[in-house]
This record gives C-alpha cells, structure tokens and sequence, in this order.
C-alpha cells in the first residue's frame, strides 16, 4: 500500500514551515547567465478527443516564450492535443475507421495511442537533444495521460527533472507523489507557473550541474524543496499570479510551427474556429468555419470572483481577478492579423466583463469572442449598464455563457443563484404557454442578439437537488432561445442543446453536499474525511487511496456518464437513475427535446 499525505499536512523535508514568499521575490535575481544552456520540453497532454483542438497550448506557449525571450532558455513543446494537419484533424486512420465503425463518436480523428506518444517524445528528444526539465501540463482530466507517460520518461531519461503542473498538480499536489499515482515525479507545481518556473529550470539545472546534495547544501534549492517521500527527493513548487500581467510577453505561435514529424501543427489550430458550426465543442453557432478563420486565441484575463460549487479556480489565479491591459492585448492582435491574416481571436476567459472601462479601450480591428455572465450582458443595474453595447463596439461577436441551468433551485444549489437571480423572474411564452425564467438569463439573450452578438449557453446534467422537472425548465428555456432565434432570423441550430454531466473535481465545493459524497461512495467507493482549516471553502477531502485512482482515471470527457464497480452510474441529480440515463441518452443523440416528453 502507498503511502498516503493527508491535505491538511504541511510538507517541509523535517524543516520548520516557512512563511509564503510570492514567486517573484524567489527568482528576482536570477538572470539569463545562470539559466544558460538549460534545455526545457513542456508536453500538453490530449483533452476531449470527440472535439476538435481549438485552442493553442497558453501555459506552455507563455512560459517557454518568456524562458527564451528572457532567460535565453532553449525551449520546445511536444502538443499530443494538437492538430495533425493543415485541416485542424486529429489523427485519421484505420485505428480510426475501426473505432468509428463500432460507434465511438470521433469526427476529427483520434488522440495518439500511449504507444505513439512514446515515440513522439523519443524522436523528439532524438531532433532537439536530451532536456534538463520536462514540464507535463494539463487539467485533472489528463492524469492517466500524465500517469502513463512519467513512467515511460523516467525509464527513457532518468536524469531529467520531471514536473507536472497546471490543473491536475493544483489541484492533487503533493498527492501525486503517492506509490499509485504519479511517483516518478520529481516536483509538482500549482498555481500560475509564469514566475515560478524559472526557479523550476533554476533547480534542474544546478542539480544537472553540480549534483543534488551539492545543490542542496549551498542552498540553491530553497525553498521548494520538502525532502523524500517514497524514496524520491520532492519539490513543491508554489506559483502565482504574476503582479504585472502586461511585462509579459504573449506567447509565440511559432513555437507550434511543425512537429518533428513535419505536421502542420500550427496551421491546424489557424485553420479551425475556435466556435462554429463544426467545432462540436458544446458551442452551437450560426457561422461556418470559412466564416470566422484563420483565428488566434489567448486569454486576457485571469481569476474569476465568484464562487461556482462545481469550478475549480486554483490553476488560473483562484478567485482573485488580474487582466492584461487593452494596450497589450492591442498588440498582440496586431500581431496576429500581421503575421496570420486572421479573421476572428477568442479569448477563453471565465469573465471577461468583469470591467468595462478595459473593454472600452479596445478598438474594433479584428471580429471576436469571449465568455461573461448573463446578468452582466442584460444590463440591468448601474454596474453593468451598456455591457453589451460596450462589447458589441469594441468588436465582439461571441459570447459564450455558463448558466447551466434555467431552475432557480438548482441555481442557488450549483452558486449561481446570486447575480443570476438578482433581478428576479420574467414570464415569456414557450410553445404557446406562459413560463417563468431568470430575467437575467431571457434579457441578456435579447441584448446580445440585438447588439449584433451571437450568444451560446452551456448546460449541465444532473446536479444537485436536479429532479426531472428542474432539467424540463432548462429545456424550455431551449426552446425559447430557438423560439425567440427564429423569430429573428436566425437558425434554431445556433441554439446549445448539448449538456454535460456535472462533474465532482477535488477541491470543489460540490462535495459539501451528502448527496455527492454518499454517490462517491456508493459508485467508487471513495472515503472521505473532514478537510480541516481552509480558505477554499471546502469541507471534505477524499482518502488518496486506491479507490480515489480509479475514479481519477475514469476522467477524460465532462459530457460522459462516470460508471464504478459493477458498471453503476454516477448521479448527483434527484431524479431516478432510469431518468437520468434516458435524459442523457436524449441529449447524446441529438433528441434533447424528447425531454419534454418525459413522464
């Protein structure tokens, strides 16, 4: 048996515990010459292989552009999400055909097998040599990727200084370092990793140089170091948001040119929208590909404030809110249409709108898309008044919005009923009858569309206190939006009817809720214990044992159904276990209507 770290245990190698110190005061003095000659690889892991790449690598592409801009670091990415051709494909082939031909739903192609991306980092290593620091980036969804191919890194590079960071290490931390999960890591990193990783390639590179205990002793190692656990000496690299985002530069594109296979990586990810008709990324819109590409994306601003139960918010600056200034976001679109002619950026926020005085000084020289709240576009009190006007003149187009749900009970269940509810109910008809929802929700809709945005909601199945008729509320207000789309002239087929299944990721504070622990239990047969003092809000952890393995790597796609021991489904919802099947059976099929139907 492993051994197991409790959460609420402080790690400090037999040393006395030391004050925080921000990632900046740790690496003020360190310059290019003591970083020259280091060789870094970041790997980004795959995610959700039914959806097409849309998205550059931004953490990578980040911190290996200010590594070789700054420090003079020889830097590379290996990107296993990414585009194998100038089409935005994945990987098509007879493997592919076969998975399709027994209904695997793969429009674009398939992920590399493990086997393959073995060989993707050994010829890798082969074209650009031997690297000091591998960094393995990706979400939680990622850690039998990460499990997988640490192993195989480890067997091939003993040498290397392996770290995982991003949010699998944010959100798992020095867990990872148990016997069953990740143990040939040699550091974690949570948090933003712009400040901190150049004390990460510091260290690999003084333990390359002079050797560990020599390092060790001279002191260049603190304070990350936190001493052996399960025969490996450990590092517990602590990031965060960096205090100036703007003294950053954005993250070069060119970094994803080619692959070492010669595949047009970076032609990929410019030839696909990162929201169309065809993207199949729960985004439904009413534009195709030719009509919002070649594109670019980034993100302007980090952190979220608020405090969805079902979001985990350590990896991208918690809930404390930082952007870049319009004038650095200015240039980088310059950049892009210069050197890509492109046609349309998306900026991936949690919420851009937080402000409008930023949005007001971006001037309208390249269409573009974002995420925000509802209420913020309705525009209903002092504080949000003119958010779509604002955004429509500066040049935005999209907007991508996460209700989740249209019930009232289960907004406040999930932590959305706050601003979503605070202007209270509006009737409107719906298939010839009166139905009740979130002003918020129906006004924002209005106010996008007549500002000239299009507007997608993302919906989630199954959560807390959800029963049938909740999810029947959702629907409606479907069917309202489709109602209300054509009416204006616009295809009902730009109106989201996909969900996904609500989702228990650690460190969210869904599982204060006995109904999600009891389902844990009962389908994983995951133990919990009392989380201890935290600022997190939450108040239960999971054992790190076994049983929590097998959960983790059941993880990969939000839109699935999680199955345990004797194939049982996960279901967080109020509603039966025969309904919540046929529920997700309607929307997997493209019938999320039939709902309606429901008895």
């Amino acid at each position: 048996m492993a051994k197991i770290i409790p959460l609420a245990q402080t790690i400090t190698g037999g040393c006395e515990t030391k004050p925080y110190v921000h990632p900046e005061q740790i690496v003020k003095d360190v310059s290019p010459a003591d970083l020259r000659g280091a060789r870094v690889l970041f790997i980004n892991m795959p995610l959700r292989e039914s959806a097409r790449p849309v998205n550059t690598p931004e953490g990578p592409l980040l911190m290996a552009t200010r590594l070789r801009d700054h420090f003079e670091v020889d830097v590379s990415i290996i990107d296993l999400n990414g585009p194998v051709d100038q089409y935005g494909n994945r990987i098509k082939d007879k493997l592919w055909e076969e998975r399709v031909a027994q209904g695997e739903n793969l429009p674009w192609g398939r992920h590399p097998t493990f086997q393959e991306a073995k060989d993707h980092i050994q010829r890798h290593v082969t074209v650009y040599g031997r690297p000091h620091l591998i960094g393995l980036s990706g979400k939680i969804t990622t850690f039998k990727w990460q499990r997988e191919l640490a192993r195989f890194i480890k067997q091939t590079l003993p040498e290397v200084f392996l770290v995982s960071g991003g949010g699998l290490a944010t959100e798992l931390r020095q867990h990872l370092f148990n016997l069953n999960y990740i143990p040939e890591l040699d550091g974690v990193s949570h948090s933003e990793g712009d400040d901190v990783v150049i004390k990460i390639v510091y260290d690999a590179l003084a333990i390359h140089r002079i050797g560990f205990k020599n390092a060790l002793n001279t002191g260049k190692l603190a304070p990350y170091y936190i001493g052996e656990i399960n025969g490996r000496r450990r590092f517990v690299y602590a990031g965060d948001r960096p205090r100036n985002l703007d003294l950053l530069p954005f993250g070069d594109l060119e970094l994803l040119r080619t692959d070492v296979f010669g595949r047009k990586v970076l032609e990929g990810y410019l030839t696909v929208p990162i929201w169309s008709r065809q993207a199949n990324n729960s985004s439904a819109i009413p534009w195709d590909d030719k009509d919002v590409a070649p594109k670019t994306s980034s993100v302007s601003s980090r952190g979220c404030p608020f405090g969805c139960k079902y979001c985990f918010r350590g990896s991208q600056g918690e809930r404390k809110w930082g952007v870049r200034s319009a004038e650095h976001i200015m240039t980088e679109l310059q950049h892009h249409i210069e050197h890509y002619g492109i046609k349309f950026h998306g900026f991936p926020d949690d919420n851009f709108a937080v402000t409008l005085d930023r949005i007001r000084l971006i001037n309208n020289i390249v269409s573009w898309g974002t995420h925000t709240r509802l209420d913020e576009v309705a525009g209903l009190n002092a504080t949000t008044r003119g958010t779509a006007e604002t955004m429509a003149k500066a040049g935005c187009k999209y907007i991508g919005f996460g209700p989740e749900s249209a019930s009232p009970k289960v907004l406040e269940a999930i932590g959305k009923g706050g601003h979503t509810l605070s202007n209270g109910m509006e009737e409107v008809m719906v298939a010839g009858e009166k139905h009740a929802f979130p002003r918020s929700m129906v006004v924002g809709i209005r106010n996008a569309l007549e500002n000239g945005i299009h507007s997608n909601c993302t919906w989630i199945l199954a959560c807390p206190t959800e029963t049938l008729e909740d999810l029947k509320t959702t629907v409606r207000f479907m069917l309202w939006q489709q109602e209300y789309y054509s009416n204006m002239g616009h295809p009902i087929d730009s109106v989201n009817t996909r969900m996904f299944t609500l989702t228990w990721y650690p460190g969210t504070t869904i599982i204060n809720y006995e109904r999600v622990r009891r389902e844990l239990t009962r389908v994983f047969g995951i133990t919990f214990q009392p989380a201890g003092t935290n600022t997190s809000g939450v108040e239960w952890e999971p054992v790190y044992d076994d049983k929590f393995l097998k959960y983790m790597l059941e993880l990969d796609d939000a839109t699935k159904v999680l199955h345990g021991e004797n194939d049982e489904p996960l279901n967080f919802g109020d509603m039966p276990t025969d309904h919540f099947l046929q529920t997700r059976a309607y929307i997997d099929s493209g019938q999320t209507l039939k709902i309606l139907d429901m008895r």
